[in-house]
């Protein structure tokens, strides 16, 4: 609006003027004001004086910057229901906030920072973060071999290949990437007073014997019977059939035996294969002891049944098996991997075969030969002719 070339005071003193009996015409003549602006005059501050005009002139301006606030909130109000989220949590999302009012609604900066509760630091703030591609990209590698590896274990991985990274930030790049493992195992219910097992001190101090069933692609079913030692978390042998009897097992520790040496106790459920009289006749022969778990207590076993869960959730429900060779060759593969490649958690993040190679210096230079001379990426089931190439497992 024109402001007016008269104050207040100026239009009440030539008000004063007129009242005093001075001719409109001469008013005008003098002033060099027309006879419609006297008038005009007239009706707004006739009869005032000029404490009565500076207030009406104040109320004016608090009427006009009451208004002016009404509009802002209201059109503030109009532009915040047409954010696209619905929270803003993250200075990215407060960044997008802020980039959405001034494109679409024509505020300024400042305006939209007031209007959403924002810093103006926290939107003109430019990240000096490094892009980590290199380390991305592996990363999402590694994950596509092993998918049932959590971030834990991708930050093991990455540091035997000398990607030295914080574990939080590890963190943030896995869950930047989407690479989070669903949990696929049901709610847990606590049940009495659990007892922590005893972990033995030495290699083949107790062993633990489960089944675990699975079926191939044309419906038939096949079992495998897991040994492990509870020391070291060696996967001593995956022996899969259709058909696995007392006998069977007897002559499979047989071999183990010969190869490693007599345990001093096999802990087992009340299996059929396992209270068979070939199995107690093997035991008394073999002067092994032999434990039977309580019957509807497999956390008395919970060392096979740790790893029955790690079979199962990274191999078995990610392969498809064709036959029973197929089975078996991949079996092996990922016995292989996971003695000698896969980090474990309860072992310090070493591998079973690291930790079992500190109680055998002999055997700890066996690894060390073993690991300078073995090739750079594991051989495959398809390269050793698998009749399913696709289902494969990559041993990274």
């Amino acid at each position: 609006m024109k402001r007016s070339r008269f104050s207040e005071e100026q239009i009440i003193a030539i008000l004063k003027e007129q009242e005093a009996g001075v001719p409109v015409s001469e008013l005008c003549r003098k002033h060099g004001v027309s006879d419609a602006s006297i008038y005009k005059w007239k009706a707004k501050y006739g009869g005032m004086d000029v404490s009565e005009a500076k207030r009406l002139k104040a109320l004016e301006d608090e009427n006009a910057k009451l208004k002016r606030m009404l509009a802002d909130a209201m059109l503030d109000n109009v532009a915040l229901k047409d954010l696209p989220g619905k929270e803003m949590v993250t200075p990215a999302a407060e960044r997008k906030a802020v980039a959405h009012l001034v494109e679409k609604h024509g505020m300024s900066e400042r305006r939209a920072c007031k209007a959403i509760g924002c810093c103006r630091m926290t939107i003109r703030y430019q990240s000096s973060r490094p892009d980590d591609t290199v380390l991305r990209e592996r990363m999402r590698t590694i994950a596509r071999e092993r998918r049932r590896f959590g971030y834990r274990r991708l930050h093991v991985m990455l540091k035997r290949e000398g990607l030295a990274v914080n574990h939080k930030k590890l963190f943030r790049l896995y869950r930047e990437e989407k690479l989070s493992v669903r949990r696929r195992c049901g709610r847990k219910r606590a049940i009495g007073t659990r007892a922590p097992m005893l972990v033995p001190l030495r290699p083949n101090e107790r062993w633990s014997l489960d089944f675990v069933s699975d079926q191939f692609t044309d419906g038939r079913r096949f079992r495998v019977l897991a040994i492990v030692d509870d020391c070291t978390r060696e996967n001593l042998a995956l022996v899969a059939d259709t058909s696995l009897s007392g006998v069977r097992v007897a002559r499979e520790l047989d071999r183990l035996i010969a190869e490693r040496g007599r345990p001093r106790m096999i802990v087992s459920d009340n299996g059929s294969e396992f209270t068979s009289n070939a199995i107690l006749a093997w035991a008394d022969q073999a002067r092994v002891e032999w434990h039977y778990i309580a019957p509807g207590k497999p956390m008395q076993n919970g060392f096979i049944e740790s790893f029955n869960g790690r079979l199962r959730d990274e191999l078995l429900n990610e392969m498809l098996f064709s036959s029973l060779s197929h089975a078996r060759a991949v079996l092996a593969i990922w016995r292989a991997d996971y003695n000698g490649s896969r980090p474990h958690s309860q072992l310090g993040w070493q591998t079973p075969a690291e930790f079992a190679s500190t109680f055998n210096p002999r055997r700890a230079l066996a690894l060390r030969n073993l690991k300078s001379s073995a090739p750079s990426t594991a051989v495959s089931p398809a390269q050793q002719g698998n009749p399913n190439p696709g289902n494969e497992l990559r041993t990274g």
